[in-house]
C-alpha cells in the first residue's frame, strides 16, 4: 500500500512512513494520552446477512468451497482501507505513521481439539485486492498452520523466552519495548509479529458465542480490532403486519482514537458495513484508490 513514487525520509519507520502535516491537536496527542489502552473507543452493530448468505452460496456453489463472513468482513475492510485509509495508521513512540501495507492478523487453533495450541496468521493485503484475493491469501496461511508446517518466528521467539527464569524475561521484554520505540526490530520479526499490524480479527462465531470487546495490546502498534459473533435469529414485523425471520451476525469494532477523530471513524464503518451487505461490489478492484496525508 506504499504511496507510488514517495521516498523514505529520516523520522520514517519501517512499517510505514510519518505524517507531517496533521492538525496541532492530533499531533500531540500521543503524549497527553500515552497509552494505547486509554485511547480506545468501541462501537457495538449488527449486519443483516440474508443476502450475504445467497451470495455466499453462489459463490461456494461456482468453486470457492469454504468461502464465508470471515473473508467478507476482511475483504470489506481492505476495501474500506482503499477509500478511508486513516483507519491503517498507527501510533509509534508519540508520533503517528502511515502504514505502508494491510496486515490483518487472526488468532487460530491447530486443529479443531480444545487441547491444540493457539498460535496466529498475519496476512498482508493490498488496496487493490478483491474478495476472491483474500479469500486465497487467508486461505493459504490458515491451511499451513493446520498443517503444521509454519512455524512462525513470533512462535520460535516466544519458545525462547518462555524458557528463561522470570528476572531475565522480565530484562528481555523491556530490551524489546526499547527496541520497538527506536525501531531497532528486524524487519524479519516484524513481518511475523502478531503485536504489528493494522487490524486484529477475533472469531467468536465459529465458537457460537456473542463477539468480544476484543484486547488490543500496549506492546506494538495495532490501531484496530474486530470482533464478530455467532448468527442469531430475530422475528420482525413486517408492513402487512405479520412476522418474518432476520438473521444477524454483531460485530465489535475498537479503535486507537489518536489516529483519526470520530466522524472518519464513523464514515469508514459505515463504508464497512456497505461493503458487507453488498459483496458484489468485491469481486472486482476497486476504480480507485486514496491516499492517506503527507
Amino acid at each position: 500500500m506504499a504511496d507510488l513514487g514517495y521516498a523514505k525520509r529520516s523520522g520514517d519507520r519501517r512499517e510505514g512512513r510519518r505524517l507531517r502535516t496533521m492538525d496541532a491537536r492530533r499531533s500531540v496527542m500521543p503524549y497527553f494520552m500515552r497509552k494505547r489502552s486509554e485511547s480506545l473507543s468501541t462501537l457495538a452493530d449488527s449486519v443483516e446477512v440474508s443476502s450475504i448468505e445467497r451470495w455466499l452460496l453462489e459463490k461456494r456453489a461456482e468453486g470457492w468451497a469454504g468461502l464465508g463472513f470471515i473473508h467478507l468482513l476482511i475483504a470489506a475492510y481492505v476495501r474500506t482501507v482503499s477509500m478511508r485509509p486513516a483507519i491503517n495508521r498507527f501510533v509509534a513512540a508519540r508520533r503517528v505513521y502511515a502504514r505502508s501495507e494491510i496486515e490483518v492478523i487472526l488468532n487460530v487453533k491447530r486443529s479443531s481439539s480444545s487441547e491444540a495450541a493457539e498460535t496466529s496468521v498475519k496476512v498482508a493485503f493490498s488496496p487493490t485486492d478483491t474478495v476472491f484475493d483474500v479469500y486465497r491469501r487467508l486461505s493459504e496461511a490458515i491451511d499451513g498452520v493446520r498443517a503444521d508446517v509454519i512455524v512462525s518466528e513470533s512462535e520460535r521467539v516466544a519458545s525462547s523466552l518462555a524458557r528463561l527464569p522470570r528476572p531475565l524475561l522480565r530484562l528481555v521484554t523491556a530490551v524489546l519495548r526499547i527496541m520497538d520505540w527506536f525501531d531497532w526490530l528486524p524487519r524479519s520479526w516484524l513481518d511475523e509479529s502478531p503485536f504489528h499490524g493494522s487490524l486484529l480479527v477475533v472469531d467468536m462465531g465459529s465458537l457460537g458465542t456473542m463477539p468480544v470487546e476484543a484486547a488490543i495490546p500496549e506492546f506494538g502498534d495495532i490501531p484496530c480490532a474486530v470482533s464478530f459473533g455467532a448468527k442469531r435469529k430475530v422475528l420482525e414485523p413486517t408492513e402487512d403486519g405479520r412476522c418474518t425471520e432476520r438473521r444477524y451476525v454483531d460485530y465489535r469494532f475498537t479503535c486507537d482514537g489518536r489516529i483519526a477523530d470520530s466522524y472518519y471513524y464513523a464514515s469508514a464503518l459505515k463504508c464497512l458495513k456497505y461493503f458487507m451487505k453488498n459483496p458484489a461490489h468485491l469481486e472486482l478492484p476497486p476504480e480507485t484508490i486514496e491516499d492517506d496525508i503527507n
